[in-house]
């Protein structure tokens, strides 16, 4: 009958036969939407009306049949976008009755979203919806993440303000709320999802991080915080030296051109004269124009390098910035978290939730303690340990930033840290040397050439079997990579990319037994002078 074109009210009466019984038939539903829409133009508007009622009374009974149903919900969301006045209150009725049945039918939730922006619900009274169900029963995920969905609706946060962060009155009830129900049932992971949430931080404000200016690369070197794709039709920066701008072509170190924290302007790019030597200074100025941010630096007669940078210290990069308020109420919960894993020692979520607070309310303070509940948390959740590796490194790294630049110095000792991963290397664009020895590496990812200060790479007694990290490290003059898994010369063909390597340390690699490497590595690398197999 359809491809017929026979598209009539007996082919309702037919579809619905098949529907009724097994409503996820999405052909059934797109040829009733055909038959629907021709009907419209014969029907009198009584009729439609009528047509219209039995059709959602019809859903109904599907949805009866199975709740969740995608089809049906989404045939439902068809059908009121067409009606010219629908009664969006009968909607909101019908998913709250649904949702007595099921609150965790994420379809129905999602229709409830659909029907309450279509009806303009005020994000209060749909909040106060949300309350009601989590107060019948804290194991609802559904009704958590509605509420992370409303709350920035109902607060939101001035222009000048990180997006993302509720204000503090509101956040302290919320943590509040959400004590109430993890130490109800300590083992229902919904209401710590929600207060992992919470404790997030919010979108840090768009900034030009650093700028890097060298003269022996002639090379400007700027970080963002966050991925940014530069050029053509994308953002824009504009490079001015000693008041004259210059006309540059922006490119990431690892030569990708995908979005990065990191951008330089190469050697072709920049006039000799803009970096002579014969003036008393070059004053260098970088401007970010969509995001209303600009750094400058001056590169004194004699330096060979200049840079004018954010602290990592001062931004509060890895946390939280807490009021005395706030502190005195994490610290509340700290308390309470660790009285409840006294009470339920093997409990993940609590475990976890233990790390985060400590973090958020200072990293170095309670660094020992962390990693002793790191370790407890691997032991009750082995499933999760590599996860919780990674997250430990991530958070050891952190840590480590910090305390570079508290002593402000540009070299960082990661060695025996037993790290899986490394992470915010962008962070790191002004060190010189990095030790990352006896670790558990096994890739130096390609973030490593965001550092272009780099002039000594230690990272012996890993389990490192790829070097593609390793490359346009335009300082690099020693690397040492001893004891790893290195098993085919190949694997250095990116170090040929570092103009300055000169030592080149492979012992106890896999790769050395093999006969006349030397030879080997001599040809693919000519420019280093020492290679020690």
């Amino acid at each position: 009958m359809r491809q017929a074109g026979e598209l009539d009210e007996s082919v309702l009466e037919l579809t619905s036969q098949i529907l009724g019984a097994n409503p996820d038939f999405a052909t059934l539903w797109n040829c009733r939407r055909e038959v629907l829409q021709q009907l419209e133009a014969q029907k009198s508007p009584e009729e439609l009306a009528a047509l219209v009622k039995a059709e959602l009374v019809f859903l109904e009974s599907c949805l009866r049949v199975n709740p969740k149903s995608y089809g049906t919900w989404h045939h439902r969301c068809w059908l009121l976008g067409r009606l010219p006045e629908p009664n969006w209150a009968r909607e909101l009725e019908l998913c709250a009755r649904f949702l007595e049945v099921d609150e965790r039918n994420f379809h129905c939730w999602d229709y409830r979203r659909f029907v309450a922006a279509q009806a303009a619900v005020p994000p209060a009274e749909e909040l106060a919806f949300t309350d009601s169900l989590i107060t019948r029963n804290f194991s609802n995920y559904s009704s958590w993440h509605y509420r992370s969905c409303l709350l920035p609706q109902l607060h939101p946060q001035p222009d000048s303000s990180p997006q993302g962060r509720l204000p503090e009155d509101v956040l302290l009830k919320e943590l509040e709320l959400v004590q109430n129900a993890f130490f109800t049932d300590p083992n229902d992971q919904s209401a710590w999802f929600y207060h992992r949430w919470l404790l997030g931080r919010a979108d840090p404000q768009d900034a030009l991080r650093c700028l890097h200016v060298s003269r022996d690369e002639a090379c400007v070197t700027i970080s963002f915080s966050r991925p940014l794709l530069v050029g053509s039709g994308t953002e824009t920066l504009l490079l001015v030296a000693d008041q004259s701008p210059l006309i540059v072509e922006w490119r990431t170190p690892d030569g990708r051109n995908r979005p990065s924290h990191v951008w330089c302007s190469q050697l072709c790019d920049l006039p000799a004269a803009s970096l002579s030597d014969q003036l008393p200074q070059h004053t260098f100025r970088v401007i970010w124009t969509a995001g209303d941010a600009q750094k400058e630096c001056v590169l004194l007669k004699g330096r060979r390098e200049a840079w004018c940078r954010d602290s990592a210290t001062d931004e509060q990069l890895f946390r939280c910035e807490l009021s005395v308020e706030k502190s005195t109420v994490l610290q509340s919960e700290l308390k309470s978290c660790k009285e409840l894993q006294e009470l339920e020692p093997e409990n993940k979520w609590c475990l976890l939730t233990i790390i985060l607070l400590m973090r958020a309310l200072d990293p170095l303070l309670y660094e020992k303690e962390t990693l002793q509940y790191f370790q407890t948390l691997k032991a009750v959740d082995p499933m999760r340990a590599a996860y919780l590796d990674d997250l430990r490194s991530k958070f050891l790294l952190e840590n480590s930033v910090l305390k570079m630049e508290y002593a402000e110095v540009r070299v960082l000792h990661l060695a025996h840290k037993d790290l899986t991963v490394l992470c915010h290397l962008e962070q790191l664009l002004l060190v010189t040397h990095l030790d990352l020895s006896h670790n558990r590496l096994r890739t130096l990812p390609p973030a490593l050439a965001a550092l272009r200060c780099l002039q000594v790479l230690q990272a012996s007694d890993n389990s490192i079997e790829s070097l593609d990290g390793v490359a346009n490290l335009p300082q690099l003059q020693e690397l040492s990579l001893c004891n790893n898994r290195l098993q085919q010369p190949a694997a250095l063909q990116s170090l040929a990319s570092c103009p300055r390597l000169a030592l080149l340390d492979l012992q106890g690699n896999p790769l050395c037994q093999e006969g006349g490497i030397l030879d080997h590595l001599a040809k693919l690398l000519p420019s280093v002078r020492s290679i020690l197999t």
